[in-house]
């Protein structure tokens, strides 16, 4: 991971970009830029956070670690919110794991100052406070799709929902991933990713994924894109 102390250049994030200037410019001195790399652990289960993270054209999976190796992902955070949520509700340690899975650029803040700016500011207080309600929501709503929808419906979920977060509807994404993070075996996504390629929703190409026809995605996603997406913009505007 490449770090740069340049944080007055432009950001992306959402959660940044929402703070008025003034209260942006108190969290320039501890904001420094860096290059998060793919696969790369930002915090393991259980460890310290020592810093939060903001992507900007990063992509950050929360994973839920099983017995056995296998993994299965709880939340996805990026240009919208903040890595490390856990922090300001007391406790610098959580029970999910930050993998990148995109790779991509982003801010970052050691844990401490954070924390300190969250007690001063009210601004700061409210916006990561109403943040942490709609990552709850994805959260919630990520654990009952795995658990109660179909594989098709889970794709479609999990693929507007990356979409949404990177802004494009072109990402890489491998299949052995994807099988990880919805929970299930590589055989059953390689199956709804053809469905959807030879429907004409997907291209789908050596890790390559398209989005062509989103509307077609949509109507084949169950209710939990809408509730997740529907909270974010009640609370956050995005």
């Amino acid at each position: 991971m490449s770090v740069s102390n340049q944080p007055h250049r432009p950001t992306t994030n959402q959660l940044l970009l929402a703070l008025s200037e003034p209260e942006y410019q108190r969290l320039v001195p501890h904001l420094e830029r860096v290059e998060l790399e793919l696969k790369q652990v930002l915090y393991k289960a259980g460890e310290p956070i020592t810093h939060v993270y903001f992507p900007e054209q990063s992509m950050v999976s929360l994973v839920i670690n099983q017995s056995g190796g296998s993994t299965v992902e709880a939340g996805i955070v990026s240009n919208d919110g903040m890595v490390g949520i856990s922090v300001i509700l007391g406790s610098n340690t959580t029970t999910t794991t930050a993998v990148v899975q995109i790779a991509g650029s982003g801010m970052r803040m050691k844990s401490e100052h954070l924390v300190a700016e969250f007690n001063r500011v009210r601004e700061l207080h409210s916006l990561l406070l109403r943040y942490t309600q709609t990552l709850l929501t994805q959260v919630t709503q990520t654990l009952a799709c795995n658990s109660f929808h179909t594989i098709e419906k889970r794709l479609a979920r999990w693929l507007l929902l990356v979409s949404d977060r990177m802004q494009s509807d072109t990402f890489v994404l491998t299949q052995e991933f994807l099988a990880q993070m919805l929970g299930c075996r590589r055989t059953g996504v390689t199956e709804v990713a053809g469905a959807f390629s030879r429907a004409g929703i997907i291209s789908y190409s050596r890790g390559n994924i398209n989005i062509l026809n989103r509307s077609d995605l949509e109507n084949t996603s169950c209710q939990c894109y809408g509730i997740t997406k529907n909270e974010y913009k009640q609370l956050l505007g995005v």
